[in-house]
């Protein structure tokens, strides 16, 4: 017979997500708090100011903005365009010149080498650098004055790159903007015209993407929402806008990539090709669900043509997410890299240059670019660090999926917790011989499930929680 629908509250209490994530971080072996030399020099660093005295050229004049989360303090770019007299459009994007303020070898610097990257949970952050920069001096926050590394990139009539010029410089972002008010101004015709070109570029980024047989994927982010004290999950589809903005990086990155495989010397982001067996398991479970998979437009094409607002496709961007594995850092120098240096994903060189408030590589990498745009030798620090960051930066990332991993397990835990027993719809999204895992409906969780039946990607079900424990973060469901 018909059940009522289960009434469940998806919120955690905040009390218990900061008592269970401060349990996480001393199992990691996180600091939340910055040590306090770290703290006195990010402040002297901060109020120094040495870079308004380094002879970098002013380059207020040219009109930036910023797009990022709402609440967002760290703010790495800031983004301008405008149409070239011959046609085409000329993008600007400033960069954070964490250089302007951290040197090699000191405390700020050692610090940001142990964390690697910023951590995020549903709690807080623990910040790459501290608050005095990431979040004020370094942050290119709307108002005054900021060092950048500016780029200023012309594009043809295509979206192409027809000439690129990198320089250390002093902006000032004019907005700091949300991608919904993007989404939301263009919608209404009031956006302002470099954000009209945003959508233009983005547009055309996205087709040269496609063609070059670059992929992105559309995946819908698991998310812990803080509201009114309380925690929930929510499945948060990215704005439109987020993926123009997100070309636009793409765009630097290649470019930081072409300036330093001809330069000799660099840090490439890399991902390998997917392997035949991997590709060959999506080929079968896009036959089982009925999704057509194109002769001729191989795995980027399949990916593109996806809903992930379906089950079957929901089910089938997951296992396509699982293509692309095994990325990674390559440094070399005083020579060009080997030549399997590509990006699967981005279907050319890349690297990563875009985010130094957030990423350690970036700092070094920019410097690398920066000489080489200029015609000058790289600096040592610079040339020493693209040997050894590959390293630091795979321990990071591992950290930093291992903390992201735990902080929605226990939100998950918790928010489950009070309807143990309880039965839930849900969609199959990938499956083994023992378990599968499984995409809740409401709330909004990923999981794996036991299951004595067989089922397959796809598969509609139901699931009974038959326990859920916020101390070992472990939820145990089961296919109905």
């Amino acid at each position: 017979m018909p059940r009522p629908p289960l009434t469940l509250s998806e919120s955690a209490p905040a009390a218990a997500v900061v008592e269970g994530m401060a349990a996480v971080r001393d199992e990691q072996g996180l600091t939340a708090e910055m040590p306090a030399p770290v703290v006195a020099a990010a402040a002297a660093a901060a109020a120094g100011g040495g870079w308004r005295h380094d002879g970098r050229p002013d380059r207020t004049g040219v009109e930036l903005v910023t797009i990022d989360p709402a609440g967002s303090r760290d703010l790495d770019q800031a983004f301008g365009a405008e149409r070239r007299a011959g046609g085409g459009v000329r993008v600007w994007y400033a960069i954070a010149d964490v250089a302007a303020f951290v040197t090699t070898g000191d405390p700020v610097d050692a610090e940001a080498h142990r964390r690697g990257v910023t951590f995020y949970g549903p709690d807080r952050r623990l910040p790459l650098h501290p608050a005095e920069l990431s979040e004020g001096a370094a942050s290119l926050l709307p108002g005054g004055e900021r060092p950048a590394v500016l780029w200023c990139i012309d594009l043809d009539a295509d979206g192409a790159p027809a000439a690129t010029r990198v320089e250390r410089a002093v902006v000032r972002s004019r907005a700091q903007l949300t991608y919904e008010e993007v989404d939301r101004t263009l919608a209404a015709g009031t956006a302002a015209p470099a954000l009209g070109l945003l959508r233009e570029v983005g547009r055309l980024r996205l087709a040269a993407e496609a063609a070059r047989g670059g992929v992105s994927l559309p995946l819908p982010d698991q998310v812990v929402v803080a509201e009114g004290g309380r925690y929930r999950l929510a499945y948060d589809a990215p704005a439109v806008s987020d993926a123009w903005n997100a070309q636009i990086s793409l765009l630097t990155g290649m470019e930081a990539a072409r300036i330093m495989v001809t330069g000799g010397t660099g840090l490439l982001r890399t991902l390998p090709p997917a392997d035949d067996r991997t590709l060959a398991r999506l080929r079968r479970s896009a036959q089982a669900l009925g999704v057509a998979w194109s002769a001729d437009g191989g795995y980027p094409a399949f990916v593109r043509s996806l809903d992930p607002t379906s089950a079957a496709g929901a089910a089938l961007l997951v296992q396509a997410a699982h293509v692309l594995r095994g990325a990674g850092y390559l440094g070399f120098h005083g020579g060009p890299p080997p030549a399997e240096h590509a990006h699967a994903a981005v279907a050319a060189p890349y690297a990563h240059v875009t985010a130094p408030l957030r990423r350690l590589c970036d700092r070094a990498a920019t410097e690398v670019v920066v000489a080489l745009a200029a015609g000058r030798d790289v600096p040592e620090w610079a040339a020493a660090a693209v040997a050894t960051l590959p390293d630091v930066m795979a321990d990071a990332t591992r950290r930093e999926s291992a903390y992201g991993r735990a902080a929605l397990d226990l939100v998950e835990a918790l928010v489950l917790a009070p309807a143990v027993g309880a039965r839930f719809g849900a969609v199959v999204v990938d499956v083994d011989e023992r378990r599968a895992q499984v995409q809740l409906r409401d709330p909004a969780v990923v999981a794996p499930a036991r299951h004595r039946r067989r089922v397959a990607p796809g598969d509609e079900v139901e699931v009974v929680l038959r326990a859920a424990d916020p101390v070992t973060r472990r939820v145990d469901l089961e296919v109905a």
